[in-house]
C-alpha cells in the first residue's frame, strides 16, 4: 500500500506534545492528506501493524518506546514506509541514531510547518518513483544469480529456477540486502508476518529448500548461515 497520484496519502503523526500534534494534524489535513495520530510508541506500532500508512512523521522523544526504537522495529519488520523524524535536540549523535535506525529524513524542532510540508512532499515523490520502478519490473542480481520480479523466475547462470511464493519472497529479501546478515526474527516478520510463531522451524525448512534449488547443479553456496545471528547472501571465496 503506497501513495499514488490518484489520491492523497495517509500520514501517521506520532507526537506526545498535544499542541504540536494538533498543529501538524490540522496543517496536513488542510493540505488534503488523511491524518492519523498516535501519542506513544506503542500506539504507533499498533496502528502500523493494523494498517500501514503511506508516511510516518515520528517524534524521537516519546513515552515508553521512543521514536528511534519505533523506527527500528518498523524496519526490522521489513516495512519501507518513509519515516520523517522530529527531534528537539540539535545534536548530531541524535540525528545519526535516527538515520541508523532507518529514518529517511529528520527535522529539528522548532520548525516552520512549510518546511515539514516540503519534506513530506519530497518523501512521497520518492515513494511514487519507487512505485513506478516496481510497476516497470526489476531484475535483481548477485554473483551468477538473477531474480526477475516481473516473471518471478530466478536464474543461476543459464539455469531457470521456479519458486513458490514464499521462496520468491525469501530470495527477494536476501537479494535486496546482499552481504548483510539478516536476523531470523527480521526475516520471519518480513516474509511471514508479525504474528508468525517464533518457535517454528519453518524458516530453516525454507532456507534448506532454497539452497537445494540454488545448488541443484553443484553451484557454490551463497545463502550462508551465521550462527547465532541469522542468514546472509554472500559468496565465500
Amino acid at each position: 500500500m503506497t501513495a499514488t497520484l490518484n489520491r492523497q496519502a495517509r500520514i501517521l503523526v506520532v507526537e506526545d506534545e498535544r499542541s504540536i500534534l494538533s498543529a501538524i494534524r490540522r496543517g496536513l489535513a488542510f493540505e488534503g492528506y488523511t491524518v492519523e495520530i498516535a501519542e506513544s510508541g506503542t500506539q504507533a506500532l499498533d496502528i502500523v501493524r493494523d494498517r500501514l500508512p503511506d508516511l510516518i512523521v515520528l517524534d524521537i522523544m516519546l513515552p515508553g518506546i521512543d521514536g528511534i526504537e519505533v523506527c527500528r522495529r518498523i524496519r526490522a519488520a521489513g516495512e519501507d514506509v518513509p519515516i520523517l523524524m522530529l527531534t528537539a535536540r540539535d545534536d548530531v549523535q541524535d540525528r545519526v541514531a535516527g538515520l541508523d535506525a532507518g529514518a529517511d529524513d529528520y527535522l529539528i524542532k522548532p520548525f516552520a510547518f512549510e518546511e515539514l510540508l516540503a519534506r513530506v512532499r519530497a518523501l512521497l515523490r520518492r515513494l511514487e518513483r519507487q512505485d513506478d520502478d516496481r510497476l516497470a519490473g526489476e531484475v535483481l542480481q548477485f554473483d551468477d544469480l538473477t531474480l526477475d520480479t516481473t516473471t518471478r523466475y530466478a536464474h543461476r547462470g543459464e539455469r531457470r529456477i521456479e519458486l513458490t511464493t514464499r521462496e520468491f519472497d525469501l530470495l527477494m529479501l536476501f537479494m535486496r540486502h546482499p552481504n548483510q546478515v539478516l536476523p531470523r526474527e527480521m526475516i520471519m516478520e518480513r516474509v511471514w508476518g508479525y504474528d508468525f510463531p517464533g518457535e517454528s522451524n519453518v524458516l530453516e525448512v525454507y532456507v534448506k529448500n532454497l539452497r537445494r534449488l540454488l545448488e541443484a547443479d553443484g553451484e557454490p553456496r551463497i545463502v550462508q548461515t551465521v550462527r547465532g545471528a541469522g542468514y546472509v547472501l554472500r559468496r565465500d571465496h
